[in-house]
């Protein structure tokens, strides 16, 4: 099994920065990607940032040149470094791990971006 835990939401004004983190552990060999996606209330899940294997990295349009994503293998741990925040980020934001074909979800942390 694979458990992920996340780290780092917050209330944030708009302009200010949020790092989330993402511990991974269990059977987490094979990993294909990992990665962030957000839910906000009444809308549906939408992919962020993600990252593969092999270091590439996908962004969500409405957050290229705000967020970073980045990994630290050693650690089984995903950041995402969020600056420039604004009030449209406010969602839950849930970690993921792909691996096999199958995905793997945290628990969500919030992200409230208000003045």
């Amino acid at each position: 099994q694979v458990q992920l835990v996340e780290s780092g939401g917050g209330l944030v004004q708009p302009g200010g920065s949020l790092r989330l983190s993402c511990a991974a552990s269990g059977t987490i060999f094979g990993i294909d990607a990992m990665g962030w996606y957000r839910q906000a209330p009444g809308k549906q899940r939408e992919l962020v940032a993600r990252i593969s294997s092999g270091g590439s990295t996908n962004y969500a349009d409405s957050v290229k040149g705000r967020f970073t994503i980045s990994e630290d293998s050693a650690k089984d741990t995903v950041y995402l470094q969020m600056n420039s925040l604004k009030p449209e980020d406010t969602a839950v934001y849930y970690c993921y791990l792909r691996r096999f074909g199958e995905n793997y979800w945290g628990q969500g942390t919030q992200v409230t971006v208000s003045s």
